[in-house]
């Protein structure tokens, strides 16, 4: 055993000092990520195609800002991407992040999804809908508040509460409402749960036409892959059996949820990874965000996918991130207090 891990080891060893090696390389950038290799492939090769710099990816599901954090100063990594704005922070929290200020990432990202001093990035937006049965369902809005009506009672799909993308949506009530408003709100909430809260966000979908569930909570790009038939033909199904709501808490405005990156505190290649966040904010890779992935841009003037546009316009909320970062521990907590996944 100790000679599988001694061999395991230094395997990991070569690995790293071979990507040091190239991050060392001029038209080369590192690129550590929690987004799925296959979902960005098409905007690095489109980066590469265009500036000829070339894009190391090293995909890291857990643990991306502990990782840097343990490498160090001599870590090979240049720019830090992640799918989740808790995630995104807390590689600045964890100190490996560095400010950097660029006039084509502030002109292109609005203010409330990039950080005033430049450490973090907004790169795509992704909505928290409500997916309402096309045959039981007759509203054309909802809110996030009235999921706790007691009129859906056994009724609402959702995955698990301890997810990030719900550990957002709760901090984000929090935010709006207080913590015991929001305790209130999630107990009615698992009240109104027609199955236990586990799955992914197209299984709502799924549930919803086999008429377990009449409404649900989900990401919006999600409709786009099964509407498209990129999950093929059975989930062409369960998007088709869906009304996608742009949800919205009282106040009006629908929650987000962001992808983004920033620059590693000791990038060794920092010109190339500022180039690399100034081309993903671009109007070619904005739009490459929008065709492939049925992501919401961040830049204004990018066209979002007609099946995302069908939606209706969106009205990210305004709130600030770092708020709901901040309160994700307190969302936690009330999940775990609520027993909302028992």
């Amino acid at each position: 055993m100790n000679r599988h891990l001694a061999a395991r080891g230094f395997a990991a060893a070569l690995a790293f000092v071979s990507l040091s090696t190239a991050a060392s390389a001029q038209g080369e950038v590192n690129l550590y990520t929690t987004r799925e290799p296959g979902l960005i492939q098409p905007l690095l090769d489109a980066f590469t195609k265009d500036t000829k710099i070339k894009v190391n990816a090293i995909f890291i599901k857990d643990g991306l800002a502990e990782r840097v954090k343990t490498e160090g100063a001599n870590s090979p990594a240049d720019v830090l991407m992640t799918v989740d704005i808790g995630n995104l922070l807390d590689t600045v929290d964890q100190g490996v992040t560095q400010a950097v200020q660029s006039e084509a990432l502030s002109s292109a990202i609005p203010a409330h999804l990039r950080d005033k001093e430049g450490h973090w990035f907004a790169l795509s937006l992704r909505g928290r809908l409500i997916y309402a049965s096309k045959e039981r369902v007759k509203d054309t809005k909802m809110t996030y508040e009235s999921l706790a009506d007691p009129k859906w009672k056994g009724k609402v799909c959702i995955r698990a509460g301890t997810h990030p993308y719900n550990i957002a949506l709760i901090a984000a009530h929090i935010v709006h409402h207080g913590e015991a408003k929001t305790e209130e709100w999630l107990t009615g909430l698992k009240n109104n749960l027609a199955r236990k809260a586990s799955g992914g966000d197209r299984e709502v979908a799924r549930d919803i036409l086999g008429g377990i569930c009449d409404v649900g909570v989900a990401n919006s790009y999600y409709v786009g892959l099964m509407r498209s038939g990129s999950g093929g033909p059975e989930q062409e199904k369960w998007g088709a059996a869906i009304n996608p709501l742009l949800g919205t808490f009282e106040k009006g405005s629908t929650h987000v949820n962001v992808s983004g990156a920033s620059i590693a505190k000791n990038a060794p290649n920092k010109a190339n990874a500022v180039k690399l966040l100034e081309y993903l904010v671009s109007n070619d890779a904005q739009a490459i965000y929008a065709k492939a992935n049925y992501e919401y841009p961040v830049r204004a003037s990018a066209q979002v996918d007609p099946i995302i546009a069908s939606f209706g316009k969106l009205t990210s909320d305004p709130i600030d991130l770092h708020a709901v970062a901040k309160a994700r521990k307190a969302a936690t907590s009330l999940v775990d207090k609520v027993g909302f996944n028992n």
